[in-house]
């Protein structure tokens, strides 16, 4: 019984980091329609630049909000710059562009920072904390506090804040945000802005436990697809609830079933992602989206 606790306590730390990317996977499907294939390595980048502040001389918590600012600005600039022109494109061609930013990204990084494994600090204590039989990691606890209180942060915004539900009406209906004066460009770019952010702090809560180099969110992605799938790309609740599903059930799967084991627990997300498309495409939240032609 502790272990179960343990791993489903480590499950919900990781599935936290998943929600977070899979949240930003589903901001940006919502108001384009395409699934943006380097959101993970924008939070790879991000996590390098954090990684650099705090080598400069910041302390943690100064340079991890500084990365957020400097993360929302960047999401801005790459929708206004790279996304923006090809907007009216065939989906095909976006979906080429942002492949092309993922190869650029990962390229860059390694070419600033090299590919060479570098450790990323964790703010949390180093002890773990033992509660009767059961020894919790601080890290583990910890980002389970950072992704609620993110999560908690951008309910907040987008349901009592104007420019939140002018961001949601932009992202619904564009068409009739733009009759009531809404400026639709300029809601898409805050809508990258703020999944870069998101995928932002995934990047630096899970990079004290897989240490930082450039490919550092391409298994974590993955991770994030399955979550989003789960939950459903029109259903931001449900990407969130997905992460914590894939991230406890891959622990126990990886714990319980044991021709799985460790070597095997990242094929656990490619079979989620298979089961939901076969048996649910639009995943446990996401709603069918008719148009008429």
């Amino acid at each position: 019984m502790d272990i179960l606790i343990q791993q489903v306590v480590s499950g919900l730390a990781t599935g936290g980091i998943y929600a977070s990317l899979a949240l930003a996977l589903v901001m940006i499907y919502q108001a384009t329609d395409v699934v943006n294939f380097a959101q993970g390595e924008l939070a790879m980048f991000a996590t390098y630049i954090c990684w650099s502040l705090i080598n400069a001389g910041l302390p943690y918590w100064v340079a991890f909000l500084s990365t957020l600012a400097i993360a929302f600005v960047g999401g801005v600039v790459i929708e206004r710059v790279v996304i923006r022109p090809v907007e009216n494109a065939p989906i095909l061609s976006i979906v080429m562009v942002t492949l092309g930013l993922l190869v650029i990204c990962n390229s860059v990084a390694g070419w600033i920072w090299t590919y060479l494994q570098k450790p990323f600090p964790s703010p949390f204590s180093a002890n773990p904390i033992k509660v009767g039989n059961v020894v919790f990691g601080a890290h583990d606890l910890g980002e389970i506090e950072v992704t609620m209180l993110v999560l908690l942060c951008i309910y907040l915004f987008f349901r009592f804040t104007p420019l939140g539900l002018a961001m949601r009406a932009a992202a619904h209906n564009p068409v009739s945000s733009r009759l009531v004066g809404i400026r639709v460009g300029w809601m898409l770019a805050l809508g990258w802005g703020l999944a870069a952010v998101f995928g932002a702090v995934a990047g630096m809560m899970v990079a004290p436990v897989l240490t930082l180099e450039p490919n550092l969110m391409g298994g974590v992605q993955i991770y994030a697809f399955a979550a989003a799938t789960l939950g459903g790309f029109t259903s931001p609740g449900g990407a969130v609830l997905g992460g914590f599903i894939v991230g406890v059930v891959e622990n126990l799967v990886g714990t319980y079933v044991s021709f799985i084991g460790t070597e095997l627990k990242f094929t656990v997300a490619l079979a989620m992602i298979i089961v939901v498309l076969l048996v649910r495409p639009t995943g446990l939240f996401g709603t069918t989206v008719v148009k008429r032609v």
